[in-house]
């Protein structure tokens, strides 16, 4: 048993294509590009730009915090 030949795996290649069919195939290679990019940009960190935005209708309170006693 040695390893597979370029002709052995263009057998393969071509039945899936005919079991999955091109559009399947090329929805998942997009599907599975656009994971990618999400993964690398989650583990850069939190995006700036994003940070800034507030959802639409939520209340902005500013001020400060007042502690009414000390903690023992």
């Amino acid at each position: 048993m040695g390893s597979l030949s370029i002709g052995h795996w263009l057998i393969v290649l071509l039945i899936v294509v005919l079991v999955f069919g091109t559009k399947k195939l090329k929805d998942a290679g997009r599907d599975l590009g656009g994971a990618v990019r999400n993964f690398k940009e989650g583990m850069s960190g939190p995006d700036v730009s994003q940070a800034a935005v507030k959802p639409e209708g939520s209340p902005v309170i500013e001020g400060e915090a007042k502690r009414d006693h000390q903690p023992s």
